[in-house]
């Protein structure tokens, strides 16, 4: 049986890669809905740009579905402190996620201007308010949450919503929106034509632009907060007990991977080399491979949070002994072991299911497409 250290690192990895799944395939969905009311001019332009994702927004939900799970039975302190100490960033993401179904099923039922307008303005809200915050719940792990524990393991939030917004924070927002605006872009240009693919072209040159300002100045600002280090403690084979740790803070620590492992650096330059090589393609026409592109670059700036975070998973600013690590805060070794087990099996599944989906419904959408299926498409 796999040892309990490597059960724990495993499912840092498996937590990991479905939320960079969630961010590239859901991702795109919601950098579509951000982009609506700027390149769809018309109304027979937004239902284009609504049915390049209409069939496959509700499948990507999976993986925001599957990193919830995978978390709770995983991680379950974590997830009992990320969702009481995060408590209102999460109900305004979820309110914003209810109005994308309601958005695309409703919006076409009537041909009344005002109805299609308002619904427009749902799926717009539904698309840039949850890819602001999952950024800037993302800055707030790397300020550490104002949360404390309890003798008996019980969480504590200690500080106020507004303590949530900090000026760092709000910038990872940015970044975050800026990002998924610029895949959901290179996405558009993928499966639309015409004054539509040229609008996303130019939205993804100024999202991308701004994704790569925002990540440099968030890399420069970082050198000087006070990250979080492990001093003693933290067994990672040992039984789940966050309290039996030391942890300081010092400024530049999340560097701290970096000067260790030179290698890692390359995460982080992935994003460089990744969003001129997808406008480029993109602007050539080779649109499939300026999405797989886009896709690294996601990958790049949110692999680049985790390598700098690790092995600290929510840190805490109130009571820095407290934080949460991968090492002291899982779910026991048959659970792990037990779970591991059956992502192996259902992972694969879910990718070749998506694959094959995408494959099936895969070429531009026209307004011809529209007009000859006037009742059956969003």
């Amino acid at each position: 049986m796999t040892d309990y250290e490597t059960l724990k690192l495993a499912w840092w990895l498996v937590v990991g890669a479905l939320l960079i799944g969630f961010a590239i395939m859901d991702g795109h969905d919601l950098g579509v809905g951000t982009l609506l009311p700027l390149v769809g001019r018309s109304d027979i332009e937004r239902r284009v740009v609504i049915n390049t994702i209409g069939p496959h927004w509700d499948g990507n939900q999976v993986w925001l579905v599957s990193g919830g799970g995978a978390l709770f039975a995983a991680w379950p302190l974590v997830y009992a402190t990320a969702f009481s100490s995060l408590y209102w960033a999460m109900l305004a993401v979820l309110g914003a996620l209810f109005l994308r179904p309601v958005g695309f099923h409703y919006r076409s039922k009537l041909a009344d201007p005002r109805w299609r307008r308002t619904w427009d303005g749902a799926l717009f809200v539904g698309g840039a308010v949850p890819a602001l915050l999952f950024g800037v719940a993302f800055g707030n792990l790397l300020l550490g949450v104002p949360f404390s524990l309890d003798t008996m393991l019980r969480p504590r939030f200690e500080g106020h919503f507004t303590d949530l917004l900090h000026p760092f924070a709000l910038l990872c927002g940015g970044v975050s929106l800026a990002m998924l605006t610029f895949h959901g872009a290179i996405y558009l240009q993928h499966r639309t034509e015409g004054a539509i693919r040229a609008r996303s072209r130019r939205a993804a040159l100024a999202a991308g632009l701004l994704a790569l300002a925002g990540f440099s100045l968030a890399g420069l600002w970082i050198t000087t907060l006070p990250g979080f280090v492990v001093t003693a403690g933290a067994d990672p084979a040992g039984p789940a007990d966050p309290l039996a740790k030391t942890v300081v803070q010092a400024a530049g620590a999340w560097l701290g991977n970096f000067r260790a492992h030179p290698a890692a650096w390359l995460v982080p330059l992935l994003p460089y080399l990744a969003i001129p090589l997808s406008l480029a393609w993109a602007a050539r026409g080779r649109t499939l491979p300026a999405f797989w592109a886009s896709a690294l670059a996601v990958a790049g700036i949110v692999g680049t949070a985790a390598i700098a975070m690790f092995p600290f998973v929510l840190p805490s600013s109130h009571m820095p002994g407290a934080s949460l690590t991968l090492w002291d805060s899982t779910s026991s070794r048959l659970t792990l072991g037990l779970m591991l087990g059956a992502t192996a099996i259902l992972l694969p599944i879910v990718v070749a299911y998506t694959g094959w989906a995408y494959r099936v419904m895969a070429g531009p959408v026209t307004a011809e497409d529209i007009e000859a299926r006037h009742h059956s498409a969003y």
